[in-house]
Parts: C-alpha cells; sequence; structure tokens
C-alpha cells in the first residue's frame, strides 16, 4: 500500500509517501511545498492544491494520512493550518484517497511509544523504520512520513 503523510501549514507543507507491505515502510519520496510569505492566503491555498495534486498524480498513493490540529495557542496560525488542512484533504479526496486524521499525541505514541517526545527522537524514530542512513530534512518532511508511517502501524497491514 502506497501512502501520502501530511504535515500541515501554509507557509510549509511536508508531505512524506511511503511504500508499506508485509510489515516493511519504505520511502518513495518527501519534500515541501513552500509558499512565499506575504503572499494572500487564497494564492497560497492554491499552490498548496495545485502542489499536492501534481504529487499525488506522480506518487499514486491509495491512502492520505494527515496531523489533526488538536491544539493551538495562536488563533491566526490556528486558522491558516486548518485552512491548508482543508485544502490538503480535498486534494486527496478529489484523487479518490481514503483520508485518515492523527493527532501529534498518536503519531508521537505511535512512532516512541512516548506521546511527548521531541523533535529529535521522531525524526530518528523515522529514519529506523524507514531503514534510512540519515534524518529526512527539512523536520516538516519528516514529520508527514511520522503521519505515513503511523497510518501504516495503526491500520495493520
Amino acid at each position: 500500500m502506497r501512502i501520502i503523510g501530511i504535515d500541515p501549514g501554509t507557509g510549509i507543507l511536508g508531505f512524506g509517501v511511503i511504500d508499506y507491505s508485509r510489515q516493511k515502510a519504505t520511502m518513495v519520496t518527501a519534500g515541501v511545498i513552500k509558499t512565499p510569505a506575504h503572499t494572500p492566503l487564497d494564492e497560497r491555498l492554491v499552490e498548496i492544491y495545485d502542489g499536492l495534486c501534481e504529487i499525488i498524480a506522480e506518487t499514486n498513493p491509495q491512502v492520505m494520512s494527515i496531523e489533526k490540529l488538536f491544539f493551538a495557542r495562536n488563533v491566526t496560525t490556528a486558522m491558516s493550518v486548518s485552512h491548508a488542512r482543508g485544502v490538503a484533504m480535498l486534494a486527496g479526496k478529489k484523487a479518490g484517497l481514503e483520508i485518515c486524521e492523527y493527532t501529534p499525541l498518536q503519531i508521537k505514541q505511535t512512532l516512541t511509544g512516548f506521546g511527548r517526545a521531541e523533535k529529535k527522537q521522531m525524526q530518528e524514530m523515522v529514519r529506523l523504520h524507514l531503514n534510512l542512513t540519515l534524518t529526512p530534512k527539512p523536520d516538516d518532511a519528516a514529520d508527514a512520513l511520522a503521519a505515513a508511517i503511523t497510518h501504516s502501524l495503526m491500520s495493520r497491514i
């Protein structure tokens, strides 16, 4: 099964695509979609949508695993991230993908066994799960891969 993981954001949206078969995950690709600062939100959302549609068409996943927004101190940031989540979910649904959502706590707990794991610990677990020599960069791509790995482990494919 091919899974695309999404770490939503309007400035930087992370994506990571993995193949999961016989309890083994391998990375297909990972990266970020960056939108220029001070660009109107509607234009940023179009860039995110178009970029994700292209990535989905190129990689042909069956499932999208996306991080849920469950807490934010800054309401403005939370609103823009929720817009990015919606656009990402729309791109996935229009491509016929199953959409699965996981909280950051679920992702951390699934990968490390500890719901309050630190970023470096998470990145190391992503590296180990995917049998990579280096930690995926940037952080947003590693977070997206963590979302994809979480789905593979939670769904027991």
